[in-house]
């Protein structure tokens, strides 16, 4: 059975961090439908004016932000003792758990182009252990398509495997389709699917869907997405939803008000880090 769409949200001009220009996308009024993504901003610019104040140093906790930068450099640095940069089709993968604090600068380039998706981490781990990766052109396998190219930044596709999330069986993919192009994704039907127009209009299970666009999509064993006159560069993700309670406060995302207040608590506490909790 072929996926259909089930919704979809077009992205919005904002500004977070010290003054970024992004489009938001994804938030805290599509947690349920997008289940287990809770936010997605996308960054398209090619004035440095827009971005390079950066995100200063902030707390989060409760959730895994992916950063993919498919261009430009986005520079990181956290209360792990981490300091890295990740640049050109890389994925910067951070697990904030029981609670972590960092920054992201994002130096000038020709144009920064890519996305960032805030993952809700399940009940049983939401004070797991902080961590921080980064997955390099190295680890991403480049799939030729019959028209294009699908570049595997986690999970799997059909023979092929990338870097594995710990928490969430997760497939990522960023697929480049020329001009009047296709692909067919078989999917198992009881995962969560969404994709994401970042360059392009495309059509996505018999739909037109205009750039900058996130789908939900409807159950099913196949997605059939097709590109229009102009080449697409369209996001791929599934995975499972959670189906819990969420409470969200900013950057902090638990399962009930009263781990939200503990949360903020700690905070103002500064006992905000700390190792991995069970309640």
């Amino acid at each position: 059975m072929e996926r259909k769409v089930k919704d979809q949200v077009r992205g919005y001009r904002t500004q977070d961090g010290a003054g970024v220009n992004l489009v938001r996308v994804l938030g805290n009024t599509t947690v349920e439908t997008y289940d287990p993504i809770l936010m997605l901003d996308s960054f398209d610019s090619t004035n440095p004016d827009d971005y390079t104040a950066g995100f200063p140093m902030h707390p989060h906790r409760g959730i895994e932000t992916v950063s993919y930068i498919f261009r430009g450099k986005m520079i990181h640095k956290d209360s792990l003792g981490n300091e890295d940069a990740i640049a050109d089709g890389e994925v910067q993968w951070m697990t904030a758990g029981s609670g972590i604090l960092h920054e992201e600068n994002l130096p000038a380039s020709e144009r920064m182009l890519g996305v960032q998706l805030w993952l809700n981490l399940p009940a049983k781990d939401k004070m797991t252990a902080p961590a921080y990766h980064s997955i390099r052109n190295s680890k991403i396998e480049e799939i030729p398509l019959e028209n294009g190219k699908l570049r595997l930044l986690a999970g799997k596709y059909k023979d092929s495997t990338g870097y594995m999330s710990k928490y969430l069986p997760l497939d990522y993919y960023d697929i480049h389709l020329e001009p009047n192009a296709s692909i067919v994704i078989d999917t198992e039907k009881d995962r969560s699917v969404m994709v994401f127009t970042l360059v392009g209009e495309a059509n996505i299970g018999g739909e037109v869907i205009k750039e900058k666009t996130a789908v939900k999509l409807t159950e099913g064993d196949q997605l059939v997405i097709k590109s229009m006159d102009k080449a697409a560069q369209i996001l791929f993700v599934s995975s499972t939803l959670l189906d819990e309670p969420v409470a969200w406060g900013g950057p902090i995302v638990m399962n009930t008000k009263s781990e939200l207040q503990k949360a903020f608590a700690d905070l103002q506490n500064g006992t905000f880090l700390q190792k991995e909790i069970s309640y």
